[in-house]
């Protein structure tokens, strides 16, 4: 049986295998450093991760590699029960774009138990995809945490409204997803993220204005009041 370094090994040859170097320059516009990608599909990075199956000591191996779909793969195939607060920190301090802060924040960090606190602690750090995890921890869990009960989420508001100055792009778009997930939970949390969202609309900041008008739209729109209504 090949050892979990070989097997690592292996695996980084095959996601370079399956790289398209036309699909990592497109990386590019969408503000992802290509310099350490080959191009892989999320497709093919989801049917790669499904043939592994769940294996941490090779997601963390992968993540060490420092190429984008391998640790896009080790966010796919680590275990949140193995998962500690200081493999997050250790994880965090790599974010370099957010394609890679999101594949972990959005795979792996949602389903651990300790979302809830690093939700609310990264909002407040100063790297810019280290803040913007905070707010993608916040929308990962209004989509997936289907139990939790609605005052968690009450909670993020107020920082929403605090950050919604923060004009840096990837900080803004991530304030903006929290809000609307949080908002497309239920009647009540739609109420509230609409109230919230009339307030960030009042803050003196371009980003804040943005913000709040993309969220409106779509928490006030037909399709989501159909969808709550249900």
């Amino acid at each position: 049986m090949a050892s979990n370094r070989d097997r690592c090994d292996e695996i980084l040859d095959k996601l370079r295998s399956l790289g398209d170097p036309n699909a990592a320059e497109g990386m590019a516009r969408y503000g992802i450093h290509t310099a350490n990608a080959w191009g892989v599909s999320a497709p093919k990075l989801r049917k790669l991760a499904k043939e592994i199956g769940r294996d941490h000591l090779l997601a963390t191996r992968l993540w060490r590699s420092g190429m984008l779909e391998a640790r896009a793969l080790a966010a796919l195939i680590g275990e949140p029960a193995k998962v500690t607060p200081r493999q997050m920190e250790s994880w965090a301090k790599d974010f370099d774009s957010w394609a890679v802060c999101d594949a972990a924040c959005g795979c792996l960090f949602d389903k651990t138990p300790y979302a809830w606190d690093k939700a609310v602690e990264w909002t407040a750090r100063p790297e810019e995809y280290v803040k913007r995890a905070g707010f993608v921890l916040m929308a990962a869990l209004a989509v997936h945490d289907k139990k939790a009960p609605d005052e968690r989420f009450e909670a993020f508001l107020p920082l929403l409204v605090t950050h919604a100055t923060d004009n840096r792009n990837f900080v803004k778009k991530a304030v903006n997803w929290a809000l609307r997930q949080i908002g497309k939970r239920n009647r009540r949390l739609n109420r509230l993220a609409i109230q919230t969202a009339k307030e960030i609309r009042r803050l003196d900041s371009r980003s804040a204005r943005w913000i709040a008008a993309d969220a409106l739209r779509e928490l006030t729109g037909d399709k989501v009041r159909a969808r709550l209504a249900r």
